[in-house]
């Protein structure tokens, strides 16, 4: 090859080279002038020279490069959990609240968040945290404001009712501080659910014998009644038996009065005529014919 053809190779390659980065960047260029806002996000467009926002649905976002910049926040319902065991909530480890109660005892308690935002709420969300992601809001501001609105709850109430009764009262306090505090921030909250209340060994052990001990009571107050109502059924058996027995007597007594009554000398004898069978004895001692008393006419 000439020393000339070779001068001319080389600027050739240069400029392609050029062009091949150039039409890399122009091609990065474009892909970039977009974002996909997926299904169940709302997209803010911040413009980095102006300081402007606009929301935008789910779909294909336009943007200015290294101008605009998107940040996607959930319009569907999204749930933080934060649960004991692991690989079951938002957390890989125990992420479990501790929650002190009135009398000064700790238990554990699993907890989960549902929540989101809106199109129209979208903007505000973005000011409030700066443009960070979901995840982040979710690490930091979800996750203490948890635990505090549970934990200030917890704090009013005594462990039975944490764990029996009241319960209700209990996520019904946590929803209400938690409607205060998120939504403020651009944010809907739609429900509190509490999940398990882990306790500690010890005072596990105590609530099982006093379960016991109120099971046994209850056994104890279930044989009373059932021995009571065997007692009233036998005393019911045995009034109604001599009460039986007494409207029997009186039955017969008034049969026997009724009989001595009706029972003359005339009806027994035609109560016995009419069992006669009409044959006189073979022998008769003198006398009237039987049953039949002939008094003598006067002569």
């Amino acid at each position: 090859m000439a020393i000339g053809d070779a001068r001319n190779v080389i600027p050739q390659a240069v400029g392609w080279m050029v062009s091949v980065i150039v039409a890399i960047f122009v091609v990065a260029l474009v892909l970039s002038s977009f974002t996909v806002v997926n299904p169940g996000n709302v997209g803010v467009i911040f413009n980095m020279w102006t300081g402007s926002l606009r929301a935008e649905p789910q779909g294909i976002v336009w943007r200015l490069p290294f101008v605009t910049s998107v940040q996607s926040y959930p319009i569907a319902l999204r749930t933080y959990s934060m649960v004991k065991r692991s690989g079951e909530g938002s957390s890989t480890s125990d992420d479990s609240i501790d929650l002190p109660t009135r009398e000064g005892q700790h238990i554990r308690q699993d907890i989960s968040v549902t929540y989101n935002t809106s199109v129209e709420h979208a903007e505000e969300v973005f000011k409030s945290f700066r443009g960070a992601d979901i995840e982040e809001i979710e690490g930091t501001f979800i996750r203490r404001t948890i635990i505090t609105a549970a934990q200030n709850a917890a704090g009013q109430m005594s462990l039975t009712d944490i764990i029996s009764d009241r319960r209700g009262d209990l996520q019904g306090a946590v929803r209400k501080q938690l409607i205060e505090d998120i939504e403020k921030m651009g944010f809907h909250l739609d429900k509190v659910n509490l999940g398990a209340s882990h306790l500690p060994a010890a005072i596990e052990a105590q609530l099982q014998q006093k379960m016991a001990a109120q099971q046994q009571a209850l056994q104890a107050e279930y044989e009373l009644q059932k021995q009571t109502t065997l007692a009233k059924a036998k005393v019911a058996e045995a009034q109604g038996d001599a009460d039986s027995t007494l409207v029997k007597a009186k039955a017969q007594s008034e049969a026997n009065r009724l009989l001595q009554v009706t029972l003359n000398a005339l009806l027994i004898q035609s109560k016995a005529i009419d069992k006669w069978d009409g044959a006189l004895p073979h022998y008769n001692g003198g006398g009237a014919l039987p049953f039949l008393q002939i008094s003598e006419s006067k002569k």
